[in-house]
């Protein structure tokens, strides 16, 4: 076993279970840990130490006592700070919810709590979710545990960067536009953006309501696929408080079902052009897909310009106008990262009407038909997360014709949201500068298992990896 603040999921319940580990003794390697690495990483924004000792101590007697234990007995978990734990503060990284502590846990935190999990603490995101870095005005930014120099991404960079540093066995992160994949991508981890509704998003702020319902959705990440398998299946399933919420069955995929599956590696030229090292990382996954049986053949998908384009119009003009009411007469406490994004979300020469969001309602749904009817005999696309690896910190923008424009390099990521599909991220490569490198793994709605299945053969061809040096 690795040292107790990097084991899996696996090791540290199995070692649980047969009281060759300690909750205790697990608990107290990952807060030392946080001790060594937060003030490198500014990964936190809350540790509750001490509630975490006490479930750390509940687990202990349960496996004393005997008797059903639950699949995540003793791991420590860690949550985005924009999702609900009760007693806790859940800013999103503003100012304007620096006094907000939720009354109640988030659904996700019931449910990693009942499974034995022991909740320790939530990470940072830029204000109000709405960059690729994480930095904000009430706790700072994070750093990349792999060069700290470089972003750990957002906006779950907290999370992605705890989770990498092995502060926490693996958590929950959320993701409009890549939040999951592109922080998991920037920090070596795995992370699974899910179909919206296949786990509920209820507690988490901004809610994912009416039009905007497809974009944004809650999801797991951790330091392997089989990690993020074990909290999707803790964490899925239906919620009355999300009305996207869908009652979707756990599968099971098996080799027989892998055997000779096609998998499409994405072509198109709206999606950007990648750098030499993320073209040979992806070309990579895709021949060690191909050694292991896999049919692998290029593939375009036709509309994923128009994608593009309607995807930032919901998470462009629309959140910004959604942003406007609250955030008025407060301009003096935003951080420069969520200005810069209103700054360009808000448009004088196409101005956000009534008529503009129902044609691209409509519009969302007839394009969501016609990707779906083009991937019927291809149930997995391969494609990079982004165009590049981590950027230096403060070199993210949404400035148009900046070289980190967020709106040419994330377009990899960002049109799934805008089509409800599920993907997930997995190390691939390591840069010639020491940064990670991840490829994507696409499916169709609701078929988490098979992406997570493939993304699974893409580790295990890769090899081992090794861990970020801090």
């Amino acid at each position: 076993m690795n040292s107790l603040h990097y084991a899996s999921i696996a090791e540290i319940s199995e070692g649980v279970r047969s009281k060759k580990l300690s909750p205790v003794e697990v608990l107290a390697a990952h807060l030392k840990r946080i001790e060594v690495v937060q003030p490198k990483l500014n990964a936190f924004v809350h540790l509750d130490a001490e509630a975490a000792c006490a479930q750390a101590r509940r687990a202990e007697d349960a496996v004393r006592r005997g008797g059903a234990l639950g699949p995540l007995l003793g791991v420590p978990i860690t949550l985005k700070s924009c999702i609900d734990v009760a007693g806790w503060p859940c800013p999103a990284g503003s100012l304007s919810r620096k006094d907000y502590v939720a009354e109640t846990d988030s659904t996700l935190a019931s449910r990693l709590r009942a499974a034995g999990g022991i909740v320790l603490g939530n990470t940072n995101t830029p204000e109000f979710l709405m960059a690729y870095e994480t930095d904000n005005l009430v706790s700072g930014k994070t750093s990349n545990p792999w060069d700290l120099s470089h972003s750990a991404g957002g906006s779950s960079g907290g999370e992605a960067a705890a989770i990498a540093s092995g502060c926490s066995a693996g958590g929950v992160g959320s993701d409009g536009g890549g939040s999951i994949r592109v922080p998991a991508h920037f920090c070596g981890i795995c992370g699974l953006k899910p179909t919206p509704g296949r786990i509920p998003a209820t507690g988490h702020f901004p809610a994912g309501v009416g039009a905007l319902s497809w974009i944004g959705v809650v999801g797991p990440m951790a330091r392997t696929i089989a990690d993020v398998r074990a909290l999707f299946e803790v964490m899925a399933g239906p919620d009355p408080g999300d009305a996207m919420s869908a009652p979707v069955s756990l599968s099971r995929i098996n080799d027989a079902q892998l055997k000779g599956l096609r998998v499409g590696v994405l072509e198109s030229d709206a999606l950007g052009k990648v750098d030499a090292e993320t073209h040979a990382a992806l070309q990579k996954a895709a021949n060690d897909l191909a050694a292991q049986g896999f049919v692998v053949e290029p593939v375009r998908l036709q509309g994923l310009e128009r994608a593009i384009e309607l995807w930032w119009f919901f998470f462009g003009p629309a959140i910004a106008h959604m942003f406007k009411p609250s955030i008025a007469g407060q301009e003096a406490n935003l951080s420069p990262i969520f200005c810069d994004y209103m700054q360009f979300a808000e448009s004088p020469e196409s101005p956000f009407t009534l008529d503009a969001l129902l044609g691209a309602c409509a519009e969302r749904d007839l394009l969501r038909a016609k990707l779906l009817q083009q991937m019927s005999d291809v149930p997995i696309l391969l494609s990079p997360v982004s165009t590049t690896t981590a950027f230096r910190h403060g070199e993210g923008t949404w400035r148009p014709g900046a070289k980190q424009c967020y709106r040419d390099t994330m377009r990899f990521s960002q049109w799934l949201n805008l089509a409800g599909f599920p993907g997930a991220s997995v190390p691939a490569s390591v840069s010639a500068a020491g940064l990670p490198i991840g490829v994507q793994v696409i499916g169709r709605p609701h078929e988490e298992e098979l992406v997570l299945a493939v993304a699974e053969r893409i580790e295990n061809g890769r090899g081992s990896w090794h861990t970020p040096d801090i």
